[in-house]
């Protein structure tokens, strides 16, 4: 499925009363989704790899960063694709259970051709 189509899914999502919105073209399976009072969020899957590319709205593209007892929630400051690794196949920035220093890149999201690195505005671990 290309990119300008799953565009078009979220735009309609975002725009009438739909919460949940599943396409299935060839082997890509793509879930559109919001709960009340957010923007849409995606899930794409390759149902031969199984790899879920993750959601794609700033309001839920987040990585929890704990430390000494408190809880960071980094999100994402555009709308976008996010980039779990630099390159596909390679390995992703972070996992869960995760130690990471201030300032180490998290996740990328892609808006617009424009590549956003998101980093660590505290040391800890990913929660």
């Amino acid at each position: 499925m290309d990119l300008p189509k799953i565009k078009t899914l979220i735009d309609f999502v975002g725009r009438t009363n739909v919460t949940e919105l599943t396409v299935t073209e060839k082997k890509v399976t793509v879930r559109i989704f919001r709960t009340v009072g957010q923007s849409a969020t995606i899930a794409e899957t390759n149902s031969t790899e199984g790899e879920v590319a993750g959601p794609a709205s700033s309001a839920d593209v987040s990585t929890s960063v704990v430390s000494a007892g408190s809880t960071f929630t980094v999100k994402a400051p555009v709308f976008g694709v996010l980039h779990r690794s630099p390159t596909p196949g390679q390995k992703p920035f972070v996992n869960v259970g995760d130690r990471v220093e201030e300032g180490q890149t998290l996740f990328i999201i892609e808006a617009m051709k424009v590549f956003n690195t998101i980093a660590a505005p505290h040391a800890g671990r990913i929660a």
